[in-house]
């Protein structure tokens, strides 16, 4: 049998192949410090597993959902937005249920994206942009994201021939993989450019309440007129620790919304019922676990920024998500660093390519281990020689 030049068109999924590296590294033996994936650490809070029991227990729970999302649900997450940000939302047309932000992600490009379509992604970028819009025959039009430009995508870069043709443009602040944060004056100067070019603006929230130091994140739609273009998804992931629960929302242009809910119902059957009653809980709960893991968040960060200057890196606290992006030690490739950091360290680390061409020479990190193992892992680094100002050694 052949498999379908669709597949064969993206790359193996990343962070499938790191765990493979992973776990062929413990079978050797090796005592693996995992930096890798970021994944909380942290359990679902008490009172949002209670009201997964309680919906468990009841029968009418065990049917199959509403497509789209159950009523309360909608609601409860418009409630949210009003509560964070400062905007309503119809829940009835401006409001969707996700099955995790990462598929909201692929079918909403799946719903937009033809053919002969260009989509506008960041570089370096969370990899199922790019391998999304190749799935549905678009091309990528990559957007660098630099030091010199703190991360930020030059919109007005961007030839007029591929505006053009674009479709969408894919936008994520607080950023995964460079931790960067935007703030409304590039929104604002990015909802004028996708009204200008009529292109659907998607803006990937997934972080919006892993925030340190006193920074808050801004949503898109605290830019009057946002909703004329834009849709914004949100993940319940990161901010109740709920990754292996999957469920997340999407929210905005009702035409945006539409489509995105119109595919998801010939594609799936939407999230478990009771899933979603958990998540109303998270929603309406108390927020003291969101603070308390910031907390965690920001003392991992200061010990790995205070361990990397050590080490003849220069680097500055982020303010926010658990991520550190970082440029490799000098004459190595992002690869030959990833790879020796495993090997000769026994430490995992994603190499910068995997989120696009233009994360070569950078790595990143994840601080989703505690602080004693976190510490463990920089100690391993001085041990081994594994320095900026130097090219570690290799085996």
């Amino acid at each position: 049998m052949e498999i379908s030049k669709r597949l064969k068109s993206i790359p193996p999924y990343v962070f499938a192949e790191i765990g493979k590296k992973r776990q062929a590294a413990i079978a050797r033996g090796i005592d693996v410090i995992d930096l890798g994936i970021g994944d909380p650490d942290q359990p679902t809070p008490k009172h949002i597993v209670d009201a997964m029991h309680k919906a468990l227990d009841n029968p009418a729970n065990h049917k199959y959902p509403v497509f789209g999302g159950l009523k309360e649900y909608k609601q409860a997450a418009a409630e949210w937005c009003q509560s964070r940000f400062g905007y309503s939302l119809d829940p009835d047309n401006e409001v969707t249920s996700l099955i995790g932000s990462k598929e909201g992600i692929h079918n909403l490009i799946m719903a937009f994206v033809d053919s002969g379509d260009a989509a506008l992604i960041p570089d370096p970028a969370y990899p199922v942009y790019r391998t999304s819009t190749i799935l549905a025959g678009g091309t990528p039009h990559f957007m660098p994201l630099t030091p010199d430009n703190e991360f930020i995508p030059d919109l007005d870069a961007i030839p007029q021939a591929v505006a053009e043709k674009a479709k969408i443009i894919l936008l994520n602040y607080p950023n995964n993989p460079t931790a960067a944060v935007a703030d409304l004056a590039f929104f604002e100067k990015a909802v004028a450019f996708a009204k200008k070019h009529d292109i659907l603006l998607c803006h990937d929230l997934a972080y919006s309440e892993m925030t340190f130091d006193g920074y808050k994140a801004p949503s898109i739609f605290e830019i009057p007129g946002a909703k004329d273009i834009a849709i914004e998804l949100h993940s319940m992931s990161k901010t109740y620790n709920m990754t292996g629960w999957r469920i997340g929302f999407a929210i905005g242009n009702q035409q945006a919304v539409k489509a995105l809910a119109q595919l998801k119902s010939n594609i799936d059957t939407d999230v478990f019922r009771a899933i979603q009653l958990a998540a109303i809980a998270a929603f309406k709960g108390p927020r003291d676990h969101i603070d308390h893991c910031n907390k965690l968040y920001e003392e991992r960060r200061d010990i790995a920024v205070a361990a990397l200057n050590k080490l003849g890196w220069k680097v500055k606290p982020t303010r926010a998500t658990f991520y550190m992006w970082l440029p490799v030690p000098k004459g190595m490739t992002s690869a030959e660093f990833s790879n020796t950091m495993l090997d000769t360290a026994g430490v995992v680390v994603p190499p910068g390519t995997a989120y696009g061409p233009g994360g070569e020479g950078f790595f990143r990190i994840s601080l989703c281990t505690d602080k004693l193992r976190l510490k463990e892992a920089f100690e391993r680094m001085a041990e081994h020689s594994i320095a900026f100002e130097q090219p570690a050694i290799r085996k």
